[in-house]
């Protein structure tokens, strides 16, 4: 340090070759220290397509590759980073083979990160943050770090489709947290349970069961369909879909579609409704019965043969079963040796139980005359026929269809004739084979009935974690 003379004049102090160290060791002075696994800042001065380049201080330039700059996978360098940003990275070698210092953004944001999410997951708080990615088995969203959200998890039901939520910003629970694994798994489902809970509970106290409410099918599953009411999801079970056999239930309702069902029943421990589709809809078994009566004559499909018998199909989901000893006038051992699967006759209704669901047929008694069903009185009414008993009249388009023979022509034996009494006579036609639904096994020892009945179980979706 220089002195001051007594009139205030300042004098400088010489400097030695002692004062002053190398060049080197001057500029190792202003450079910045950094070991591996430090954090440190530094500005952006370079972009490159598979890099960026850092300046820490440091006697060179810290790397950052394109990998080590972002949680997402495949990112543009230029889309994480600007020239001129500061940038908080974690030095992960400090000296590579090649000499340079090697640094990962993505690190630093984990190191940061980790700290917050332990003290969420130790309050039980939640987490938000943006779907960035579909991978297998679920979602990956950011929270500072790679949050794995699984997709039974996603929502209160089951997810098919992941894609639409690419993008949405989701709040989640934190139900599995390891940092040596870097494994984070997140709950949407139990987010939504938990603040939907009271929720849930005021729309199950005014559901009541009977009631008719208008839903959109929300997804269909192997057992059923569950169908969204506007505060919480109920199932329509396979067998509560239609009055018809189903084979799948995505053959009676799609996702999206807006239906009315009733309410079944209403599980306020389990959270669970059971809704009903095919109790909104007019019952054909009810709409046969009220339309037909005993020693009617209706005009039948064969559906499906079995060892006592044979099933007609006789109206839209409706099938009666002709016993073996109702099939013809002489003993007859199999039913094959009078009707074949496809073909298409008249047979009487010889009993209806409505509330068994079954109809008994007799294609015998059908041969010995009857009066034609009401839907068949314009095209085969009494007055169809002249005093002789001949058919005069002209068969309907879609009876003519059903009655015509292996080389085109129509049958005439498809008509009923007229008796003395003015019965309608009936005789089978001889139809060629017709694809059909496989009607249900039946009970061989009730030959009056058209098919047993049979119970749905029921069925439970199971979560996939």
């Amino acid at each position: 340090m220089g002195t001051f003379n007594d009139e205030g004049e300042y004098t400088p102090r010489q400097i030695t070759s002692n004062d002053v160290g190398s060049f080197a060791d001057l500029i190792d002075d202003t450079m910045v220290t950094v070991e591996d696994g430090q954090l440190v800042e530094g500005k952006v001065v370079r972009i490159d397509k598979d890099e960026v380049l850092l300046d820490i201080g440091f006697k060179s330039e810290g790397v950052v590759p394109s990998r080590e700059l972002s949680i997402r996978n495949d990112v543009d360098p230029s889309e994480v980073v600007s020239l001129g940003d500061i940038v908080e990275a974690l030095v992960l070698t400090k000296e590579d083979k090649e000499g340079r210092l090697i640094l990962s953004k993505k690190r630093a944001q984990y190191e940061r990160a980790w700290g917050k999410i332990e003290e969420i997951k130790e309050a039980e708080g939640v987490v938000t943050g943006p779907v960035i990615e579909v991978v297998k088995g679920g979602l990956i969203i950011d929270i500072g770090l790679r949050g794995f959200l699984p997709a039974s998890l996603v929502e209160l039901r089951r997810v098919r489709d992941l894609a639409p939520y690419v993008g949405r910003s989701l709040e989640a629970k934190i139900i599995e947290l390891d940092k040596n694994r870097n494994n984070v798994v997140l709950s949407r489902r139990a987010w939504l349970e938990e603040t939907q809970r009271e929720q849930r509970e005021d729309f199950l106290q005014n559901l009541k069961p009977g009631e008719v409410r208008r839903g959109v099918v929300s997804s269909v599953v192997n057992f059923g369909a569950f169908v969204d009411l506007g505060g919480m999801d109920g199932l329509v079970h396979v067998s509560e879909l239609s009055w018809k056999h189903v084979d799948h239930p995505g053959s009676v309702v799609a996702v999206g579609d807006e239906i009315e069902v009733q309410v079944l029943e209403v599980d306020n421990d389990r959270e669970r409704i059971s809704l009903s589709l095919k109790a909104t809809q007019q019952d054909p078994w009810q709409e046969f019965a009220g339309a037909h009566r005993v020693g009617e004559l209706v005009y039948g499909r064969v559906t499906k043969l079995v060892p006592f018998g044979a099933f007609v199909q006789v109206g839209e989901g409706i099938e009666g079963l002709v016993h073996i000893s109702e099939m013809s006038a002489h003993h007859v051992d199999l039913p094959e040796q009078v009707v074949t699967p496809g073909e298409e006759l008249w047979v009487k209704i010889i009993d209806l139980d409505l509330q068994r669901r079954r109809i008994s047929l007799s294609i015998k008694q059908a041969a010995e005359g009857g009066v034609v069903a009401a839907e068949y009185q314009d095209a085969f009414g009494e007055h169809q026929y002249d005093d002789e008993g001949n058919f005069i009249g002209e068969v309907p388009e879609d009876e003519a269809e059903g009655a015509e023979g292996a080389d085109g022509e129509t049958a005439e034996a498809a008509t009923p004739e007229v008796g003395d009494s003015g019965d309608a006579i009936a005789h089978t036609s001889e139809a060629p084979e017709a694809d059909v639904a496989e009607a249900p096994e039946a009970e061989a020892a009730a030959p009056e009935a058209s098919e047993p009945d049979a119970e749905a179980d029921d069925a439970t979706e199971t979560d996939e974690a």
